[in-house]
């Protein structure tokens, strides 16, 4: 099973490979080191990480002007988080066929460009996104478990702020538990999410 770190952007497919959502795959997050070797720890295998196209978050986080400037600036930054904490850099999605990228990982973007449409926000907790939504962002807690409630609140919050401000009202909150992990990290997961206040809400 081939693990990939993208966006939590509604519109990213993965037709190969199962994604693990964190916005703007990581970048300006803090502790995203951290999150990265707790996902390793938790999935036993090598993580992938891919940059997409249109990114909402590296464009105002960098204060780019243009989504063709996000574009490339979060290719280059993207690949220097895999070279910083140890992940293969596969690529970049863009709007376009599904395309194949490296290490076992294909996939495109799917929703119209220029335009969310999510309204809830998704949170793995066994192992990925088992399921597409295009109404729903990604959000990866398959590690939180393992970490302490610190850690969680700074790593999530960020996300559940950006993907509320982008969709312009609150977004219903759901827990997606199926996957390869067993019954009792998945229930760790949740027992960790509930007690930083994040419950499901649809």
């Amino acid at each position: 099973m081939a693990y990939v770190i993208t966006c939590g952007d509604e519109g990213i497919q993965i037709n190969e490979g199962t994604r693990l959502g964190i916005l703007g795959a990581g970048y300006g997050l803090a502790g995203f080191g951290d999150v990265a070797k707790l996902l390793q720890k938790t999935l036993k295998t090598d993580l992938r990480i891919v940059a997409n196209a249109e990114n909402g978050w590296i464009k105002q986080q960098m204060n780019l002007a243009t989504f063709e400037e996000a574009d490339a600036s979060m290719q280059q930054q993207v690949e220097a988080l895999a070279d910083q904490h140890g992940l293969l850099y596969s690529g970049f999605i863009p709007f376009a066929d599904p395309k194949e990228l490296k290490y076992g990982i294909k996939g495109h973007m799917v929703r119209p460009q220029g335009v969310h449409i999510a309204n809830k926000i998704s949170f793995t907790l066994g192992g990925g996104e088992q399921t597409f939504h295009l109404g729903h962002y990604q959000i990866s807690a398959d590690w939180v478990g393992l970490a302490n409630q610190k850690l969680v609140k700074e790593f999530i919050e960020p996300q559940i702020e950006f993907y509320q401000q982008q969709a312009g009202m609150n977004l219903a909150i759901v827990f997606e538990t199926e996957g390869e992990l067993d019954e009792k990290t998945v229930a760790a997961n949740q027992a960790m999410l509930e007690s930083v206040g994040i419950t499901q809400t649809a």
